[in-house]
């Protein structure tokens, strides 16, 4: 599976499989990134891809020195369900 990347000009972080793209949209605030919404394709559901998405995602922001917001319902369950990344809860 591919890597995601942070597609600074859309302010999402996306991931491609298949041909489609996953992506989490995000606004930035001072010293965080807010994770405002989360899609992937309904073709590939089910897969663990948006996890998978969203753990890249955070692997990123901990890389730049930043913390996250969760300001949707997918990435509030998945901080819940991954306490490596309590740290970086805003």
């Amino acid at each position: 599976m591919n890597q995601v990347r942070d597609n600074k000009s859309q302010h999402r972080f996306e991931l491609d499989v298949e041909g489609a793209v996953a992506f989490a949209n995000y606004r930035l605030a001072p010293g965080s990134v807010i994770i405002t919404h989360t899609e992937t394709p309904p073709a590939l559901r089910g897969r663990g891809i948006a996890s998978k998405l969203v753990q890249g995602a955070l692997e990123m922001i901990r890389a730049d020195g930043l913390k996250v917001v969760a300001g949707c319902g997918f990435v509030v369950d998945y901080l819940q369900k991954h306490p490596e990344f309590a740290d970086l809860v805003a």
